[in-house]
């Protein structure tokens, strides 16, 4: 509609074959270019009669011709940089990305530019410079795939792992890096299915890593990891590499005791809202205690502990968790420590039973 909808025509430039005509239902400003100045004129001037009230009849307007395919510019989804000399400066990208790829081209951060693609599915910023992310990245709502490997990065947000891309992000590679530790909100990533580590300075898996249900791919290798979470038993690979890590040698004989007797009434607390599933938020606890049962630990029998309790590492074959999984050592092996937790004595002493029967 036409009639009375114009709100003002912008002709600066119609000399050169451009024009932008604002409309007011809907607020848009429709931008001509490469346009022939002549038809272009006319068009205009049609336009403007046409705001009047003019009948259609009486309009000089021409036949309509349909363009070429050729001539009509598609919206651009995809580009690819890999080098520095042909990073923009001084244009933005295309809106209509959904792919794009930065490498190679010695970014010390995340260009602001690229936080306002709004479609993007795919970001690949592999091998630059960068140590920090954004907490504005996690507004990527489309983001399906991160690509950081080879970058100077020693931590990841917690505030990303509660962004959006908790239910988008499906493949995320931060191998090549300096990354000691993953925050514990991390594992609120369950969108994730591929996830890489490899050659960071990792000490420690996040502990709740068996919530990342959907996960399949999972390398950590030539890390520093003395051992594997306890829930990591949850977790269903189809892929685990774990290749060159300093496992230590697991001693179920020599257990780690934190246990108070008698427990401590916060650790009562503790221990019954895990177990009877009591509702609790930060309306109701202060923020670090609701942190802290968010991490409870769970011991052979099922039950909860919070900061009382006996820990051991065993020995775990990782084909439990996945079906292909890359030798933990060079003696070919596929078995690695895995943390274990008992909420009592008593709880220890019958797994000791179990153990030294066994052997």
């Amino acid at each position: 509609q036409v009639q009375h909808n114009v709100e003002r025509l912008f002709t600066r430039f119609v000399e050169q074959g451009k024009a932008t005509v604002r409309l007011r239902e809907p607020a848009v400003d429709l931008r001509l270019s490469k346009a022939n100045v002549s038809h272009l004129k006319t068009f205009l001037s049609a336009l403007r009669l046409a705001h009047q009230g003019t009948d259609a009849g009486l309009l000089p307007l021409s036949t309509l011709v349909p363009a070429k395919n050729s001539e009509v510019e598609k919206p651009k989804t995809k580009m690819i940089i890999t080098s520095r000399r042909d990073y923009p400066l001084t244009k933005g990208f295309p809106y209509s990305l959904e792919h794009l790829q930065t490498s190679y081209c010695k970014l010390a951060r995340i260009d602001t530019r690229v936080l306002c693609l709004k479609k993007l599915r795919k970001l690949d910023l592999s091998h630059n410079h960068i140590k920090q992310l954004p907490a504005t990245l996690g507004d990527l709502a489309c983001l399906q795939e991160l690509d950081l490997r080879d970058n100077h990065l020693e931590s990841f947000s917690g505030a990303l792992c509660r962004s959006g891309l908790q239910r988008s992000l499906q493949l995320l590679d931060l191998s090549h890096n300096r990354l000691r530790a993953l925050p514990r909100e991390f594992c609120q990533l369950r969108a994730l299915l591929t996830l890489r580590l490899d050659d960071n300075e990792l000490l420690r898996l996040p502990c709740r890593i068996g919530q990342l249900g959907r996960l399949r791919c999972l390398s950590a290798a030539r890390n520093k990891l003395p051992f594997l979470p306890a829930d990591f038993r949850r977790l269903c690979l189809e892929n685990l590499d774990l290749f060159g890590n300093p496992f230590e040698q697991p001693n179920p004989l020599v257990p780690n005791i934190q246990l108070k007797i008698p427990l401590t009434l916060l650790e009562c607390a503790a221990r019954a809202t895990v177990n009877h599933r009591i509702p609790y938020g930060c309306h109701l606890l202060p923020s670090h205690l609701c942190e802290d049962l968010e991490v409870a630990k769970t011991c052979q029998c099922g039950s909860a502990c919070l900061s009382s309790f006996i820990q051991i590492t065993v020995t775990m074959n990782l084909h439990h968790v996945a079906h292909t999984v890359v030798l933990v050592d060079n003696m070919g092996g596929t078995e690695a420590p895995i943390l274990c937790y008992f909420c009592s004595l008593h709880c220890y002493s019958q797994f000791l039973d179990r153990h030294l029967q066994s052997n």
